[in-house]
């Protein structure tokens, strides 16, 4: 078996994952629904725009952060949507894990 199998192979069992599926199912029951779908865009946009900002060592902008704050109480009112969030951070856990193990193997090259 070569690299490129596994990787295909992998590529498939994480599109076969729980985590996989039933964020994807509730994305996609999410994202059908237009008003919600723009606040979650919304919301990711400044999400986005505060991570930036910390990861450029900009200062914090409190007026921001404190708007991100309150978008996430309103939006997680919703129970689809808090449970959205939480398949979210799992699926991107499962992914970071599987990158973690990739990176651990090869770190001697980098």
């Amino acid at each position: 078996m070569n690299v490129y199998d596994t990787a295909n192979r992998l590529a498939y069992e994480i599109q076969e994952s729980e985590e996989y599926k039933n964020y994807k199912k509730l994305k996609n029951d999410i994202m059908s629904k237009p008003d919600l779908k723009n606040k979650i865009e919304e919301f990711e946009k400044l999400r986005y725009d505060v991570q930036l900002m910390q990861y450029t060592g900009e200062d914090k902008d409190e007026e921001k952060t404190k708007k991100l704050e309150e978008m996430y109480m309103m939006l997680v009112q919703d129970n689809n949507v808090k449970e959205y969030f939480d398949l979210e951070v799992k699926f991107n856990i499962m992914i970071a894990d599987v990158n973690k193990i990739i990176a651990e193997a090869i770190k001697d090259v980098l």
